[in-house]
């Protein structure tokens, strides 16, 4: 696509902008400060370097598209790759058994921060500052409840775990000059139906505080609800209530992961009351369509509603975007830069829309021009402006990433 012709709509679609009181320039600037947290586990479906074994635990990735990386190698290889095709400079997101450990076996409770410190070198080389998740999935002592386990041994094999996950990730943030976010997400929960709901969650609280007892500055921790995993259909410990709750009263931040609740569920509604009660929200943007399936990331009118919701509450610099989907059905370098491009583009249009004049409107009671308002904002050309976003940051432009990436499947993931 021509640079003149991407200029020329752009011209344009400023001017379209301006009449309606919003200046591109401006939002341009603050797109380019938008981080995307990537995640890892896109280039392998989350099968890491531990037991080189699919996922087990509540979880599991469909597909079996060719080219998966197998190495740590081939994983920093391709998302060195995708960074070439996105606009802004993002971050990129570890699960635990993402470790470096040298071909030997480190058992979940014997880890250390020596596993990441070549993680921590790439990342400075390639100017990515990290962010962790502790790994509970996956592995002989998870079973259905691990956290919340009431057989101690289980209980106090996970609380080290994620105590040195949270060390780890401390490492990282003072490495890097920036907190890490360290996400704390456990499948625990029960098949059929439990009597003892709240033993078990009583549990989890008191395993979560001993966790966080120790003052870590270099990290911050959020903490991911679940509504439900394979084989745990009837009841999930850490459910989006008890997570509420507990970062409410804890002062901690809470994960909003899209494909974690009922699917005619309004994520986005939960927003505003969230941001009265925690310090900040971590947001994993993913797409279900029966249940958390982790579908690849689309401009759905879920995805846009999130993330209007938050630039209508003047909290997106409260909010830290990751992505987390894990799909194997099609190419999966093509996966990670739609779902990357299309949270772009929410994030754009979001911070398009004529935020001023809408809440005067509504302040005025005039509900019709600010309905009227609202759709009109939906035809303007945002992907004029998209366009020249990319223009600007030297990455493809439109659709000119796919022949990039299909460039890189005959040429690299294609041999593996």
């Amino acid at each position: 696509m021509k640079a003149n012709l991407i200029e020329q709509a752009y011209a344009v679609a400023k001017e379209r902008y301006a009449a309606i009181g919003v200046d591109t320039d401006a939002v341009l600037d603050l797109l380019q400060k938008q981080q995307l947290s990537l995640h890892c586990w896109q280039t392998d479906d989350v099968v890491g370097f531990e037991r080189n074994e699919a996922l087990s635990g509540g979880i599991q990735t469909t597909g079996n598209y060719p080219g998966r990386a197998r190495t740590i190698d081939e994983v920093r290889q391709d998302i060195e790759f995708v960074k070439t095709l996105l606009g802004g400079n993002h971050r990129l997101n570890l699960h635990e058994i993402y470790g470096d450990f040298g071909g030997q076996f480190v058992d979940r409770d014997q880890v250390e921060v020596k596993h990441f410190q070549s993680w921590m070198d790439w990342a400075k080389e390639n100017n990515m500052k990290l962010d962790f998740n502790s790994t509970s999935f996956s592995h002989p002592k998870s079973g259905s409840l691990t956290l919340s386990n009431p057989d101690k041994g289980i209980r106090d094999f996970w609380i080290e775990h994620t105590k040195r996950c949270r060390r780890i990730a401390d490492a990282m943030g003072r490495a890097q000059g920036d907190p890490c976010i360290m996400n704390i997400w456990v499948h625990d929960g029960s098949k059929d139906m439990p009597v003892q709901r709240k033993k078990y969650r009583e549990i989890l609280a008191a395993s979560l505080d001993e966790i966080m007892e120790e003052r870590l500055d270099g990290v911050k921790n959020c903490f991911e609800a679940k509504l439900f995993g394979i084989g745990l259909e009837s009841y999930t410990v850490g459910s989006h209530d008890f997570y509420t709750a507990y970062c409410a009263t804890r002062k901690q931040m809470y994960t909003l992961d899209t494909g974690h609740y009922e699917p005619t569920e309004n994520v986005s509604d939960f927003v505003s009351t969230l941001l009265m009660y925690v310090p900040e929200l971590m947001l994993h943007v993913s797409r279900p369509v029966r249940w958390d399936s982790d579908h690849v990331t689309i401009m759905n009118d879920q995805t846009l509603d999130l993330f209007k919701e938050l630039v209508r509450s003047d909290a997106l610099d409260r909010a830290h975007v990751g992505l987390d989907y894990f799909d194997a059905s099609i190419n999966r370098i093509g996966a990670y830069i739609i779902g990357s491009r299309a949270t772009q583009k929410c994030i754009l249009q979001a911070l398009l829309e004529p935020k001023q004049k809408l809440r005067e409107y509504e302040d005025n009671g005039q509900d019709f021009e600010r309905l009227a308002l609202m759709e009109e904002a939906k035809s303007m050309p945002f992907g004029a402006v998209y366009d020249y976003f990319n223009l600007r940051n030297n990455v493809p432009v439109g659709e000119e990433f796919i022949q990039c990436i299909q460039q890189y499947e005959k040429e690299v993931t294609s041999k593996r």
